[in-house]
């Protein structure tokens, strides 16, 4: 019988047991009706695995005892880290493209605020809506199987991007680029080992903004004659990248 996996903060075990309430201990116990005895894998943000087995279950948590532990097996793969730099959405687009994200293989995400940006994160927001978005990503990593957690971070704008960034291909989608195509920018780049696209909200980039990423080393590319939404935009390209990178 394939053991149950399960995606967790190496946080929460401590001298070989970890417990847990709350989604996790609903899933674990109500959903899938496991209990004393069941043996189960949790996976946490670090690559490693703990295989442990059912101790007990109370009326709102269930404790794992821990019997081994191991490196997470990687699948072999030579797709370039992908990072996900997407303008804040209004309502709850941006749970999708999380979620979507995260099943589509991306290493980490950016969020920032666009000028365009109808939505605005003030300071005092930004540490719960961190700590939301980072769950999303860790429930959608465990309902596809992922090994790791892809990693949510919030930057202020364009220019707090553009200074955070290393990677050895940037690029942005804009409505406004007729010419290059994402095939084209990639046959121009070998030996890519880290790909940032940044994707603008529902209004798209401001051209102060797009000024600003082609000086910082930001390619501007077009993805077909349609323009997209831009849950639908972010969804598309990581797809793309995917695919011409054969980890699809």
């Amino acid at each position: 019988m394939t053991k149950r996996r399960f995606m967790i903060n190496s946080r929460s075990i401590r001298d070989g047991y970890a417990s847990y309430d709350g989604d996790l201990f609903n899933h674990i116990v109500r959903v899938l009706r496991l209990g004393p005895g069941d043996e189960v894998v949790l996976a946490d943000e670090q690559g490693r695995e703990h295989h442990g087995v059912i101790d007990q279950v109370a009326k709102e948590w269930v404790a794992v005892k821990i019997v081994a532990q191991a490196a997470a097996a990687q699948p072999a793969s030579n797709a370039p880290r992908i990072t996900l730099c997407q303008a804040l959405p209004k309502g709850e687009k941006i749970d999708l493209i999380l979620q979507k994200g995260t099943e589509l293989g991306v290493h980490n995400f950016w969020l920032f605020g666009g000028r365009r940006s109808i939505v605005r994160l003030r300071d005092n927001q930004v540490d719960a809506k961190l700590s939301r978005w980072n769950r999303i990503v860790s429930e959608a990593a465990r309902q596809c199987g992922r090994a790791t957690v892809p990693a949510v971070s919030w930057l202020s704008s364009v220019v707090e991007v553009t200074e955070a960034s290393d990677h050895d291909l940037r690029l942005v989608l804009w409505e406004g680029e007729q010419q290059k195509s994402l095939r084209e920018v990639v046959n121009e780049q070998a030996g890519c080992g880290s790909i940032i696209v940044a994707v603008g909200p529902e209004g798209g980039f401001d051209p102060l903004e797009i000024r600003h990423f082609s000086r910082s080393g930001f390619e501007t590319l077009t993805i077909g004659r349609r323009i997209l939404r831009t849950e639908t935009a972010a969804i598309a390209i990581l797809a793309i990248l995917q695919y011409i990178y054969e980890d699809m």
